[in-house]
């Protein structure tokens, strides 16, 4: 054959060597185009319909068969065992033998540091040039997209790691401290800790943009800079940003600019979050007060009510004005003897159960038992302990509102041990003085009577808007549009969390009390 002839068969063959990897790399878009992982099966028929040979990838034990073509003899592997244990182990990079009668064919995918699985191609009699060299791409996809795959998953475990050490850290701050919160970060200190204030600002957006979010602001320690950003693990719609606050006029979110993968400053992603809000009428801001650390549990409570507030008011975003707590006005030691006496019963239960209680009077029950990851029988199994201990039924709003009085006085009144031979005053004696008044008329104050008569209706139904609407005559949807906008008037978180409801109901029987 002439020279010019031997290029034109050359060129024939290199064009149809192209066309078959054009297949091969056609199907490798579409697995990276589809994130779904590699799917070696589809890899390993395509080059049996290109070449006719059985082909298997067999794991790093090099007994078990990860992948195959239907043909592929599988008992040809038992007589291969020592050289596939050779190639998975790094001593050999690529082998060919006879087993069986059967051509074979042995190439490790991946790095010879560690277990590698193997390309096994079996076929009756020798394969031609073009067959090795498909079979040496196939093989060489298949080391890409599994080294893709490895990738992909170390990345989402990082970032899921990332967002368990936030939630840890912030569950610190809420029942420890920053003492404990740093010692669960030891080596990764959040710069945050370092910071003397903050304040925490709850976004409601949609479950599925919390992480999106979260990553944009993430910097390499998994950190959002000087501020967290943590998944709430109670609503899904909800993303707590703990942001160090510079102590500037309108604290931390007070200030422009953007924020990059190292986070930013704190004043940039509290301008951050405004400005996804003023962009997706889905999304809600509730901004609290400037707390020290050790009260990061007051600030995420004020940012729940200015949340449930910003829902209905324009640019829903809202700051947390809030008065002073019922706790603050009431007199210290009749207080601090009212809450003792009355949580005194929960030393003889086991602290799951008490520690269960405090959180169940904060949150719905459904709530405590994603939070801790219990399954809602238990958390009403330890509930009912608590119960016959206190002797409160806490499905009853009253009663909750009574035992959370309690905790948070036992939380913010220090003092010593009241005289156990002098009787604590009942809760309405306590609630019987004139500062106790006049802050339950602050609280309903800015509420129209028609919404105080629904409010009034619905805490006498025990929270349940069907009940109060039988009683009131009206549907159940106008009970919950009332109670949407006294939340909003209010600034109190009725419908959510809940907790805005105890100091509606100590203000309500405050108010009647006084009016008999």
């Amino acid at each position: 054959m002439s020279a010019e002839g031997q290029r034109a068969v050359g060129d024939a063959e290199e064009q149809w060597q192209d066309g078959r990897l054009a297949g091969l790399l056609r199907e490798v878009r579409r697995q990276a185009s589809c994130g779904a992982g590699a799917d070696a099966g589809r890899i390993l028929d395509w080059l049996h319909q290109q070449t006719g040979v059985d082909v298997a990838v067999v794991a790093g034990d090099a007994r078990t068969v990860e992948s195959s073509t239907a043909g592929f003899p599988r008992e040809v592997l038992g007589s291969l065992a020592g050289l596939l244990g050779r190639l998975s182990g790094g001593q050999l990079a690529a082998a060919a033998t006879q087993a069986d009668g059967l051509d074979v064919r042995c190439e490790a995918l991946g790095q010879p540091y560690e277990p590698r699985p193997v390309l096994v191609v079996v076929g009756r009699s020798a394969p031609s040039s073009e067959t090795v060299a498909l079979a040496s791409h196939a093989g060489q996809v298949l080391a890409l997209l599994r080294h893709a795959d490895g990738v992909d998953r170390a990345r989402r475990d990082y970032h899921d790691k990332a967002r368990q050490l936030r939630f840890a850290v912030l569950h610190g701050l809420l029942t420890g401290g920053p003492l404990l919160a740093r010692r669960m970060t030891t080596g990764a200190v959040p710069p945050l800790l370092d910071a003397d204030r903050l304040r925490v600002h709850l976004l409601r957006c949609p479950s599925a943009d919390r992480d999106r979010i979260a990553r944009a602001h993430q910097d390499p320690y998994g950190y959002q800079g000087q501020a967290l950003m943590v998944h709430c693990p109670v609503f899904k719609e909800h993303l707590i940003c703990l942001i160090a606050d510079d102590g500037t006029p309108g604290g931390s979110g007070g200030g422009s600019g953007g924020v990059g993968g190292s986070g930013g400053s704190a004043r940039g992603l509290g301008e951050t979050l405004r400005l996804l809000v003023r962009d997706d009428p889905r999304y809600a801001l509730g901004v609290s007060g400037a707390q020290p650390l050790g009260a990061t549990a007051e600030a995420y409570s004020q940012a729940a009510h200015a949340l449930a507030a910003a829902r209905t008011t324009p640019g829903r975003v809202a700051h947390y004005h809030g008065q002073t707590p019922l706790t603050g006005i009431l007199p210290a030691q009749p207080a601090l003897a009212w809450a003792r006496a009355l949580l005194r019963p929960l030393d003889s239960v086991p602290k799951a159960s008490a520690d269960i209680t405090r959180l169940a009077v904060s949150m719905p029950r459904s709530g405590v038992a994603r939070l801790l990851g219990l399954s809602r029988n238990t958390v009403a199994a330890h509930l009912r302990r608590a119960e016959l201990a206190l002797g409160q039924d806490l499905s009853d709003v009253r009663c909750r509102a009574a035992v959370h009085l309690a905790i948070a006085l036992g939380s913010s009144c220090a003092g010593p041990e009241p005289d156990q031979r002098q009787l604590p005053p009942a809760l309405p004696d306590l609630l019987s003085n004139e500062p106790a008044a006049a802050w339950a008329q602050t609280v309903l104050r800015p509420l129209h009577a028609r919404y105080r008569r629904t409010l009034q209706a619905w805490i006498d139904a025990n929270t349940d808007a069907q009940q109060a609407a039988r009683r009131m005559d009206i549907s159940r949807n106008t009970v919950r549009a009332h109670l949407r906008t006294a939340e909003a008037v209010l600034g109190l978180d009725l419908l959510t969390t809940g907790t805005g409801t105890h100091d509606v109901v100590h203000a309500l029987d405050i108010t009647a009390a006084r009016a008999l």
